[in-house]
Protein backbone atom coordinates (compact mmCIF):
# COMPACT_ATOMS: atom_id res chain seq x y z
CA UNK A 1 0.00 0.00 0.00
CA UNK A 2 1.38 3.38 -1.02
CA UNK A 3 1.28 6.28 1.45
CA UNK A 4 0.64 9.67 -0.09
CA UNK A 5 2.63 12.72 0.99
CA UNK A 6 -0.63 14.62 1.41
CA UNK A 7 -1.85 11.96 3.88
CA UNK A 8 1.34 12.29 5.94
CA UNK A 9 1.11 16.09 5.97
CA UNK A 10 -2.54 15.89 7.01
CA UNK A 11 -1.65 13.45 9.82
CA UNK A 12 1.11 15.77 11.07
CA UNK A 13 -1.36 18.67 11.05
CA UNK A 14 -3.93 16.62 13.00
CA UNK A 15 -1.36 15.56 15.59
CA UNK A 16 -0.20 19.17 15.99
CA UNK A 17 -3.81 20.29 16.53
CA UNK A 18 -4.25 17.64 19.23
CA UNK A 19 -0.99 18.67 20.90
CA UNK A 20 -2.07 22.32 20.88
CA UNK A 21 -5.56 21.54 22.22
CA UNK A 22 -4.16 19.40 25.04
CA UNK A 23 -1.61 22.08 26.00
CA UNK A 24 1.52 20.02 25.39
CA UNK A 25 4.89 21.79 25.51
CA UNK A 26 6.00 20.20 22.24
CA UNK A 27 4.93 20.04 18.62
CA UNK A 28 6.01 18.45 15.35
CA UNK A 29 8.27 20.70 13.28
CA UNK A 30 9.67 20.22 9.76
CA UNK A 31 13.45 20.41 10.18
CA UNK A 32 16.44 19.02 8.31
CA UNK A 33 14.30 17.52 5.55
CA UNK A 34 12.24 15.50 8.04
CA UNK A 35 10.05 15.94 11.10
CA UNK A 36 10.92 16.16 14.78
CA UNK A 37 9.07 16.58 18.05
CA UNK A 38 10.50 19.80 19.51
CA UNK A 39 9.68 22.02 22.46
CA UNK A 40 7.47 24.95 21.55
CA UNK A 41 9.45 28.23 21.72
CA UNK A 42 7.32 29.57 24.58
CA UNK A 43 8.24 26.54 26.76
CA UNK A 44 11.89 26.22 25.81
CA UNK A 45 13.29 28.21 28.73
CA UNK A 46 11.20 26.33 31.30
CA UNK A 47 12.05 22.92 29.87
CA UNK A 48 15.76 23.71 29.60
CA UNK A 49 15.96 24.51 33.34
CA UNK A 50 14.83 20.95 34.10
CA UNK A 51 17.19 19.26 31.69
CA UNK A 52 20.74 18.58 32.75
CA UNK A 53 22.92 18.70 29.68
CA UNK A 54 26.61 18.29 29.66
CA UNK A 55 28.23 21.66 29.22
CA UNK A 56 28.34 22.72 25.60
CA UNK A 57 31.13 25.18 24.98
CA UNK A 58 30.41 27.99 22.56
CA UNK A 59 32.24 28.11 19.28
CA UNK A 60 35.07 30.61 19.03
CA UNK A 61 34.82 33.51 16.60
CA UNK A 62 37.31 31.79 14.28
CA UNK A 63 35.30 28.55 14.34
CA UNK A 64 32.08 30.45 13.57
CA UNK A 65 33.79 32.28 10.72
CA UNK A 66 35.13 29.00 9.36
CA UNK A 67 31.70 27.35 9.70
CA UNK A 68 30.04 30.23 7.82
CA UNK A 69 32.55 29.98 4.97
CA UNK A 70 32.05 26.21 4.72
CA UNK A 71 28.25 26.56 4.86
CA UNK A 72 28.09 29.14 2.07
CA UNK A 73 30.90 27.80 -0.17
CA UNK A 74 30.55 24.02 0.27
CA UNK A 75 32.02 21.75 -0.78
CA UNK A 76 35.29 23.53 -0.05
CA UNK A 77 38.88 22.59 0.76
CA UNK A 78 40.78 23.68 3.86
CA UNK A 79 43.20 25.73 1.72
CA UNK A 80 40.29 27.58 0.08
CA UNK A 81 38.87 28.42 3.53
CA UNK A 82 42.31 29.64 4.63
CA UNK A 83 42.60 31.75 1.48
CA UNK A 84 39.26 33.45 2.28
CA UNK A 85 40.06 33.92 5.99
CA UNK A 86 43.69 34.86 5.45
CA UNK A 87 44.84 32.64 8.35
CA UNK A 88 45.25 28.94 9.10
CA UNK A 89 42.11 27.09 10.12
CA UNK A 90 43.27 23.57 11.02
CA UNK A 91 42.16 23.92 14.66
CA UNK A 92 38.76 25.42 13.75
CA UNK A 93 38.07 22.66 11.21
CA UNK A 94 39.14 20.03 13.75
CA UNK A 95 36.71 21.47 16.35
CA UNK A 96 33.85 21.67 13.82
CA UNK A 97 34.45 18.05 12.83
CA UNK A 98 34.57 17.06 16.52
CA UNK A 99 31.22 18.81 17.15
CA UNK A 100 29.86 17.12 13.99
CA UNK A 101 28.77 20.45 12.47
CA UNK A 102 30.78 19.73 9.32
CA UNK A 103 31.76 16.51 7.60
CA UNK A 104 34.04 15.30 4.85
CA UNK A 105 32.15 15.34 1.55
CA UNK A 106 34.83 13.78 -0.63
CA UNK A 107 38.07 14.73 -2.32
CA UNK A 108 38.72 17.45 -4.88
CA UNK A 109 39.79 16.50 -8.38
CA UNK A 110 42.89 18.70 -8.12
CA UNK A 111 46.57 17.98 -7.47
CA UNK A 112 46.97 16.20 -4.14
CA UNK A 113 43.22 15.42 -3.97
CA UNK A 114 42.52 17.61 -0.91
CA UNK A 115 39.56 16.82 1.34
CA UNK A 116 36.29 18.68 0.70
CA UNK A 117 34.23 19.85 3.67
CA UNK A 118 30.52 20.61 3.91
CA UNK A 119 27.89 21.01 6.58
CA UNK A 120 26.33 17.99 8.29
CA UNK A 121 22.79 16.97 9.16
CA UNK A 122 23.55 18.04 12.75
CA UNK A 123 24.30 21.55 11.40
CA UNK A 124 20.92 21.59 9.64
CA UNK A 125 19.13 20.40 12.79
CA UNK A 126 20.97 22.82 15.07
CA UNK A 127 20.16 25.86 12.93
CA UNK A 128 16.64 24.62 12.12
CA UNK A 129 16.92 24.66 8.35
CA UNK A 130 15.70 22.12 5.82
CA UNK A 131 18.08 22.93 2.98
CA UNK A 132 21.30 24.86 2.58
CA UNK A 133 19.46 27.29 0.29
CA UNK A 134 17.50 28.35 3.41
CA UNK A 135 20.61 30.04 4.84
CA UNK A 136 20.15 33.81 5.14
CA UNK A 137 21.54 35.83 2.26
CA UNK A 138 23.50 39.07 2.52
CA UNK A 139 20.43 41.07 1.48
CA UNK A 140 18.65 39.72 4.60
CA UNK A 141 21.17 41.58 6.78
CA UNK A 142 21.22 44.88 4.90
CA UNK A 143 19.31 47.65 6.61
CA UNK A 144 18.82 51.27 5.73
CA UNK A 145 20.76 52.43 8.78
CA UNK A 146 23.83 50.61 7.45
CA UNK A 147 23.70 52.38 4.10
CA UNK A 148 26.17 55.13 3.20
CA UNK A 149 24.82 58.43 1.91
CA UNK A 150 21.27 59.61 1.56
CA UNK A 151 18.39 57.96 -0.22
CA UNK A 152 17.63 59.69 -3.53
CA UNK A 153 14.14 61.20 -3.95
Amino acid sequence: MEVLVSDVLEAVENINEQLTDAGFAFQIYAIGGGYQFLTKPEYQETVSTYLKHKSKKKLSASSLETLAIIAYKQPITRSAVEQIRGVGCDYAIHKLLEKELIEIKGKAETIGRPVLYGTSQKFMDYFGINHIKDLPQLKDFASEENMIGEIAD
